[in-house]
């Protein structure tokens, strides 16, 4: 895709939907990736999609065991990151990793919405803190001062229910604990792009729209969208991201 030079990156969740789907479409890059790293909580699990077979294909894919609420599982992770990207650093984690449950405002549980919390928000806050000295090593590796993807990148997987001032899908869904962890990943955003502007490295919270995903499908009725189409129009988005648009929540 034009416009979109990565040497390397990382996504979370990356066993099946979104997270899949763009792997694969970094993988089918015309200049794909030299490190393509997909980031599973069970990369052998009966439901897990990626297959030992897509990498045995793509030598430049490395699969590796995460779950996003262990923070010792997390350092293990960017230390084998780093061993495999040495000095040229990490030009793009994306945070794709989320969970959600069908809890209504009166019947929403500590347990689930710590849960979800501690998944959609604190995860990605985890991550960011483990993987910023390999951003900030492909921040200062390259040329130019502008912000991209190119150069280096954190996006968020984010969601038009965390939207404070546009709640348009409550009748739909009122999935509470997903849309408060959602508008709280914004506020994440934010922050990130304010405190890492200084390292260069841009900060951007992206919604993918109603996808036909385990999650997409958790309220009980059928998204409208394909992964192929959601996860095509984010490429287009990732491949036109700069300075403008760091700190942002973006609907691709």
């Amino acid at each position: 895709m034009a416009g979109l030079w990565v040497c390397s990156l990382l996504v979370t969740g990356a066993n099946q939907g979104i997270g899949l789907g763009l792997v694969q479409q970094f993988l089918g890059l015309p200049n794909p990736p030299e490190w393509v790293f997909a980031a599973c909580r069970d990369p052998k699990g009966q439901r897990a999609q990626v297959r030992p077979d897509l990498a045995s294909r793509h030598p430049n894919l490395v699969i590796i065991w995460l779950e996003v609420t262990d923070l010792a599982s997390i350092k293990v992770a960017a230390a084998r990151v780093g061993e495999q990207v040495g000095g040229s650093g990490l030009n793009i984690l994306i945070n794709n990793a989320g969970i959600a449950k069908l809890n209504l405002l009166d019947t929403e549980m500590l347990e689930d919405m710590s849960q979800i919390y501690i998944t959609n928000t604190v995860g990605p806050l985890l991550l960011s803190q483990a993987f910023l000295p390999l951003l900030k090593k492909a921040a200062q590796g390259s040329l130019g001062s502008a912000l991209s993807c190119s150069k280096a990148a954190l996006i968020n997987m984010s969601s038009y229910g965390g939207s404070i001032s546009s709640p348009s899908s409550w009748d739909l869904m009122q999935v509470v604990s997903y849309c408060c962890s959602k508008a709280a990943l914004n506020m994440l955003t934010k922050c990130q792009s304010l405190g890492y502007r200084e390292h260069s490295i841009l900060c951007t919270a992206l919604h993918p729209g109603w996808v036909q995903t385990d999650v997409g499908g958790s309220v009980g009725h059928t998204p409208p969208m394909t992964v192929d189409t959601s996860v095509q129009g984010m490429m287009k988005v990732l491949s036109s991201l700069s300075e403008k648009d760091t700190g942002t929540f973006l609907d691709w």
